[in-house]
């Protein structure tokens, strides 16, 4: 055998080496693209409760997730980074609800996902957690938001660009979020509720009169006296006929500020003989049958649009109740008192005039709040005199004299 023969079978086997070791390098380095995949951490899961006040989020992920947020607005948005995180949610569970009237979520780069929270107006972020499951199958990032004035939201964003352009979740000792300074510049500012709208009429008279109709005209009237006296900012939860939900009402006095939130009603009732104006106040207990059953219809006033509102748990039922802090509880009875006094002087009061149950749309926990039934539309002379312009002008002087009043003393106060 000559010297050549022996050279090419040597190449040859020195190629087929070559060629084993390439095929072994690339099966090596398949499996560690694949496990590099495979090291994204997972969201496996997405969740919302809450109403127009105050939202929390849920979402379960299969390990440890490092979440940074900030604050947008135009419209008002908050912006959840998540690095080396691969997002998967079910578009019914990102539905719009309550205070979030959006959710949209994707890849921000190569290795970061961005979820994007629409909000229906300014909000403060309360809290974001990111704790370990008990049963050991990952973590969950837990975020609660809740709606604030657009002062205060401006103040977030004045101090997000102060410090760093995005928030860390800090540790979990430190993530308790601290309340945000509002302006000492803020004018009294009185946001008035015309009760019912839309689809929801509300009560009916003998004649004919519809509620939503009647609290729009008075609600108007009132304004104009208020912004007249040159001292306040006022606005309504709706200058036309438009159907809100209750949580909406509550979540436009607190976005805008309200140092005072007044609902005005005209309400039927089966006894025709009972007439005259009443002032409620909230309370878990209602201090009289009639006051119970007010309540209830008012509070069913998102049903009348097809919107049952069904509580999540007894839990947020719970904290919607702790909400109502005592001193913004105190503000309400002193206003109610006041005003008591002043309609007495003008227009007919009901027997016991200064009543309380549990109203929905007077659970915001900071803003001083009161419900007022202008009279019974179930009866005759009443009706009469919702319609009628010199009476209603009358009325409403004696509310103006009440805010007035009200609001020197808060402004006295240094609140």
């Amino acid at each position: 055998m000559g010297l050549q023969p022996i050279i090419h079978k040597g190449l040859d086997r020195l190629a087929a080496l070559l060629c084993a070791l390439f095929l072994a390098v690339t099966c090596l380095a398949t499996p560690s693209v694949s496990h590099a995949a495979e090291a994204s951490i997972a969201a496996n899961g997405y969740k919302m409760a809450g109403d127009a006040t105050k939202m929390r989020i849920v979402i379960n992920f299969d390990r440890e997730p490092n979440p940074k947020w900030f604050l947008l607005r135009g419209p008002h948005r908050l912006v959840v980074d998540l690095p080396n995180t691969k997002l998967s949610f079910s578009a019914k569970d990102l539905k719009a609800r309550g205070l979030v009237k959006g959710v949209r979520y994707g890849l921000h780069d190569a290795n970061t996902s961005r979820l994007i929270l629409i909000t229906k107006g300014p909000f403060h972020v309360d809290k974001l957690d990111v704790l370990k499951n008990e049963d050991g199958s990952g973590y969950r990032m837990a975020l609660d938001i809740s709606a604030v004035s657009d002062k205060e939201f401006d103040a977030a964003l004045a101090d997000q660009a102060l410090t760093t352009a995005s928030t860390v979740a800090p540790d979990k000792r430190e993530r308790l979020a601290k309340p945000v300074p509002v302006a000492a510049s803020h004018r009294f500012t009185v946001v008035l509720d015309p009760g019912h709208g839309g689809v929801d009429g509300g009560a009916e008279g003998l004649n004919g009169t519809i509620e939503k109709d009647v609290t729009l005209a008075f609600a108007k009237e009132l304004r104009d006296k208020l912004v007249a006296e040159g001292k306040y900012d006022v606005s309504l939860t709706r200058d036309d006929d438009t159907y809100l939900r209750l949580d909406d009402r509550v979540r436009i006095a607190r976005q805008r500020g309200a140092n005072l939130f007044i609902s005005i009603h005209a309400d039927t009732i089966r006894l025709k003989g009972i007439r005259g104006a009443t002032v409620y106040t909230v309370s878990d207990k209602a201090s009289d049958p009639e006051a119970q059953a007010l309540a209830a219809r008012e509070n069913l006033s998102d049903q009348f649009a097809g919107m049952e509102i069904k509580e999540e748990s007894q839990e947020v039922t719970d904290i919607l109740i702790d909400l109502i802090r005592r001193e913004t509880h105190s503000f309400s009875m002193g206003f109610a008192q006041t005003l008591v006094g002043q309609l007495s002087t003008s227009v007919g009061l009901i027997n016991n005039p200064h009543r309380f149950a549990g109203f929905r749309v007077l659970k915001a926990p900071d803003v001083p709040s009161v419900l007022v039934e202008l009279g019974y539309l179930s009866n005759a002379k009443d009706e009469a005199q919702l319609t009628d312009p010199e009476w209603r002008g009358k009325a409403a002087d004696s509310i103006a004299k009440a805010v007035s009043s009200f609001a020197a003393s808060r402004v006295n106060a240094g609140g």
